[in-house]
């Protein structure tokens, strides 16, 4: 099992940023990508971000590139989301995820472990 607890969300103004964190603790070894996803009220979850545990590899949504940017410490066991210039339609919970095989990096059922959330709120 690996556990994750998320933090960082908030409420913002447009234009603003907000930095989310994902610590991640047990079975650690077994992470092969973390990735982020959102889930606003009346739609489905969608994908975010990813990065590969090991090389550091990331992917975005098209509607995130050059906004947000993941990263990783692997000491600390912690994954992050920058969130710059952030616009009212980025309001969601956000949810921190652990694949541990290589499938298919924006697919929700390819994600083995899930944190709790924490709601981003941006505010025109």
């Amino acid at each position: 099992q690996v556990q994750l607890v998320e933090s960082g969300g908030g409420l913002v103004q447009a234009g603003g940023s907000l930095r989310l964190s994902c610590a991640a603790s047990g079975r650690t070894f077994s992470i092969y990508r973390m990735g982020w996803f959102r889930q606003a009220p009346g739609k489905d979850r969608e994908f975010v971000a990813a990065i590969t545990w090991s090389g550091g590899t990331t992917y975005y949504a098209d509607s995130v590139k050059g906004r947000i940017t993941i990263s990783r410490d692997n000491a600390k066991n912690t994954v992050y989301l920058q969130m710059n210039s952030l616009k009212p339609e980025d309001t969601a919970v956000y949810y921190c995820a652990v694949a541990r095989n290589m499938l298919r990096v924006g697919v929700r059922s390819d994600y083995d472990y899930w944190g709790q959330g924490t709601q981003v709120t941006v505010s025109s």
